[in-house]
C-alpha cells in the first residue's frame, strides 16, 4: 500500500511512534450533485497512496465497467460503494474515509448532494471540524450549495474550504472563478460564515489538490491538501466548564461505585467539587479511574470512571459538572430543527428526544417559523417536511441539564426518534430556555354576569398591575388581595410567573409570544371579572398596545390600570431571582429593561412610586383608591 514514509525502512517503531501522535482532522465534503466530491476524496486517497494494490487493481476494473471516464481511472468508484450509487453516478448514503499524511491523520466523509439525501449530510456534518464545499465551475452557486453552507454555519464548523471544482472544463477563467467567489461570498456573509478558503482546482485531473497547479498561473492560495493539514484545530472544549454525561453506573462489587462517562469540555482532578444535573446534589471528586490506573487529571476528550466522595444519586443521562459554573436545568427550549423524516413534523405529536445519555419524551410545537435556505428569508409554518429547517419550541417529559449548542455541542444537540418505530426523524441545536412549568386549567361557567355578580354581593373588576421585573407587583398584588379578601370580597390573583405554569406553558419572550401572553391573560381575566371576581393582575406586560387591547375589553370602568414605577436600576439592584445578572451575561435573551422594551403607562388610573412608598403602603392606597372609586353595589 502505499503511503511510503522513509521512516518506514528506516525505523519502523519510530515511525508508528510518530504515526501514532500526528493530529487529526475530520472534515466532510458537500455541495450539489455531479460537483465531484467523491471524485475529490478518491484523488486525495489516490494520490496520499493509501490505497492497495489490490484495490488499485478493482478501481481500474471497475473504472472500465461502469465508470464515467471512458475508460481511465473513475476516482469517485472508490468511496460510492452502494450499488445504487454506481449505478446512478451518486452519493446516497455518508461515506467515511481514512487517510494520512506524513503530517496528519484524516477521517473524511462524503456527504450527499441530491436534496432528498440532505438528512445524511447532516449526520456526516455533525462530528466535522471542517468543510470543504464544492462547486461545479460550470453551475456556479446551486440551491444545494447553500443549503450545505447553511447546514455548516448552523453546526458550528469554523474551518471552510471553498473548492470551486472543473475548473478545466471552463478552461481554468479566472473571471468565472472570480464571478462564483463573489456571488459565494454575498450569501456566505448572511449566514456568517466570513471567513473561508476558495481554491481552484480540477479533483479529476488533480490539480491544486496536492500541489499548485500551473494550470493556474493568477492563483496564489494553496493546494487543497496542504491547506487542510495546516488547519489548526484549536482543542476549546478543554478551556471550557466541565462537564460529562454519565453512560453509565459502574457498580462492580459493594465496595466500588462509580460514574463513567465521555468529558463533554473541561478538564476534572481529584478534590474538585461537582454538582449532578437534574438533581442538583454536590460532592468532591475522590478518584478518576481508567483501565490504565487512576489519573491526576482527565480532560475532554476522555472516557473515566468518577468516584465521588459522598453517596449521592446519579443515574445513566445525568451530567456531572463543574459545581462553580454548571449548566442550566430546564424542560421547555427554543431549538432549530432539520427534519429528517419522510412523515412530516407534527405539532405536538410525542417523539423522544436524545441529548447527551438522556433519552426522554418531548413535543414539538408548531414551528415558528422555516428558513428559505436560497434566500433565508423567514416563512410561516404549520409543520416541516423532510429537510426542511425551522425554529420550533420544545416541551420535554423531564427537565434536563443542557448548555446551548453554541457553546457545547454535547449538550446542546439532540435527535428526535419516532416512538413507534424508533426512527431518527429529526436533529437539532437547542438555543436557550423556556421559563415554563405545570398545567393551570380553566373553564367558563355558562352563566350570565348578572347572576354571578348577585352571588358575590358586587361587580367583577380587573386591577392591572404592570412594571418591570422586580419592582415590587407580585408582593403589592398579594397584599391587595389578603386585604380585598379579609373584607368579604370575591378575589382571584393572576401572577404571571404562575400563569406560565400552565395556560401559557408554550409561550417563551420573544415580542411576539409576550403580546400572546397578555392576549390570553386579558381573555381569562375577562372570564373571571364576568363571573364576579375582582381579578389582580400582575404581569410586566411591557407593551401599551397590549395592555390597551387587555383594557378593551372589559367594559367600561371595569379595568384599573396600576403602574408599580420603579427605576430599572433599583429593580435591578434587588435582583431577588438574579434575573438581571442572567440577562447581563447573555444568559437570559429578550429580558424586559435589557434587551427588550418597556413602555411605561401613559395615563395610569394608580401610579405607585416604589422609591416613596414600602409594599404596604402601596397595597393601602390601591385598596383605598378602589373602595373610593368603585362602586360594589350590584
Amino acid at each position: 500500500m502505499a503511503h511510503q514514509s522513509a521512516l518506514i525502512a528506516e525505523d519502523i517503531e519510530a515511525y508508528l511512534e510518530a504515526h501514532q501522535h500526528k493530529s487529526l482532522l475530520r472534515f466532510l465534503t458537500c455541495g450539489s450533485v455531479d460537483d465531484g466530491k467523491s471524485t475529490l476524496i478518491g484523488r486525495l486517497l489516490y494520490d496520499s497512496k493509501m490505497i492497495f494494490e489490490d484495490q488499485l487493481a478493482a478501481l481500474e476494473a471497475d473504472s472500465k465497467k461502469v465508470g464515467t471516464q471512458g475508460g481511465d481511472i473513475d476516482f469517485a468508484l472508490l468511496v460510492d460503494g452502494l450499488a445504487a450509487e454506481r449505478e446512478q453516478g451518486i452519493t446516497i448514503d455518508v461515506a467515511y474515509r481514512f487517510f494520512s499524511t506524513d503530517k496528519r491523520k484524516f477521517i473524511v466523509a462524503d456527504t450527499p448532494g441530491h436534496e432528498q439525501y440532505t438528512r445524511n449530510m447532516v449526520t456526516g456534518a455533525s462530528t466535522a471540524d471542517a468543510a470543504v464545499i464544492l462547486i461545479d465551475a460550470r453551475k456556479g452557486v446551486l440551491t444545494q450549495t447553500r443549503r450545505h453552507s447553511y447546514l455548516v454555519s448552523l453546526l458550528g464548523i469554523r474551518h471552510v474550504v471553498l473548492a470551486i471544482n472543473k475548473m478545466d472544463l471552463v478552461e481554468w477563467s479566472k473571471e468565472v472563478f472570480d464571478t462564483i467567489l463573489q456571488e459565494y461570498r454575498d450569501f456566505a456573509g448572511q449566514i456568517g460564515l466570513t471567513d473561508f478558503t476558495a481554491i481552484p482546482m480540477s479533483a479529476l485531473k488533480g490539480d491544486n489538490i496536492t500541489a499548485r497547479s500551473d494550470a493556474a498561473p493568477w492563483y496564489e492560495g494553496p493546494a487543497l491538501l496542504p491547506h487542510l493539514e495546516d488547519i489548526e484545530v484549536e482543542d476549546l472544549e478543554r478551556g471550557k466548564p466541565f462537564r460529562m454525561p454519565v453512560q453509565w453506573v459502574n457498580r462492580p462489587n459493594l465496595d466500588f461505585r462509580g460514574f463513567s462517562g465521555l468529558i463533554a469540555s473541561g478538564t476534572v482532578k481529584p478534590g474538585d467539587r461537582i454538582k449532578a444535573l437534574p438533581s442538583g446534589r454536590e460532592s468532591t471528586v475522590a478518584r478518576i479511574v481508567t483501565m490504565g490506573g487512576d489519573l491526576a487529571e482527565a480532560v475532554a476528550g476522555q472516557s473515566v470512571t468518577i468516584t465521588l466522595a459522598d453517596e449521592i444519586d446519579i443515574s445513566r443521562g445525568d451530567v456531572v459538572a463543574a459545581a462553580a459554573s454548571p449548566p442550566e436545568v430546564a424542560d421547555q427550549f427554543e431549538a432549530t430543527i432539520v427534519w429528517m423524516d419522510e412523515e412530516a413534523m407534527l405539532p405536538g405529536r410525542p417523539y423522544l428526544i436524545k441529548i447527551g445519555a438522556r433519552t426522554t419524551g418531548a413535543a414539538v410545537t408548531e414551528p415558528k417559523y422555516k428558513v428559505n435556505v436560497n434566500t433565508l428569508e423567514h416563512l410561516a409554518a404549520k409543520r416541516l417536511e423532510l429537510n426542511e429547517i425551522g425554529v420550533c419550541n420544545l416541551s420535554l417529559d423531564a427537565p434536563i441539564a443542557f448548555d446551548p449548542y453554541a457553546e457545547n455541542k454535547d449538550l446542546g444537540g439532540f435527535i428526535l426518534i419516532d416512538r413507534m418505530t424508533n426512527r431518527t426523524v429529526g436533529a437539532g441545536m437547542l438555543h436557550f430556555a423556556l421559563r415554563r412549568s405545570q398545567n393551570i386549567h380553566w373553564q367558563a361557567l355558562d352563566v350570565d354576569r348578572a347572576a354571578r355578580a348577585a352571588l358575590k354581593g358586587h361587580r367583577g373588576r380587573v386591577v392591572w398591575l404592570t412594571g418591570l421585573s422586580g419592582s415590587g407587583k407580585s408582593t403589592i398584588a398579594n397584599l391587595v388581595d389578603k386585604r380585598l379578601y379579609a373584607d368579604g370580597r370575591h378575589t382571584y390573583l393572576l401572577d404571571g410567573d404562575n400563569v406560565r405554569h400552565g395556560l401559557n406553558k408554550d409561550l417563551g419572550f420573544t415580542d411576539e409570544d409576550r403580546v400572546e401572553n397578555i392576549r390570553r391573560v386579558a381573555e381569562v381575566a375577562k372570564l373571571m371579572a364576568d363571573a364576579g371576581l375582582i381579578v389582580l393582575v400582575s404581569f410586566i406586560s411591557p407593551f401599551r398596545a397590549e395592555r390597551r387591547m387587555a383594557r378593551e375589553l372589559m367594559a367600561e370602568g371595569d379595568f384599573v390600570e396600576v403602574f408599580v414605577d420603579t427605576p430599572l436600576e433599583v429593580a435591578e439592584a434587588r435582583d431577588v431571582k438574579g434575573l438581571y445578572r442572567k440577562a447581563r451575561a447573555g444568559q437570559l435573551k429578550n429580558f424586559t429593561g435589557i434587551d427588550s422594551p418597556y413602555e411605561a403607562p401613559e395615563n395610569p388610573e394608580i401610579h405607585v412610586d416604589t422609591l416613596k412608598h414600602s409594599p404596604t403602603e402601596a397595597a393601602e392606597r390601591i385598596v383605598e383608591w378602589l373602595e373610593g372609586a368603585i362602586d360594589y353595589s350590584i
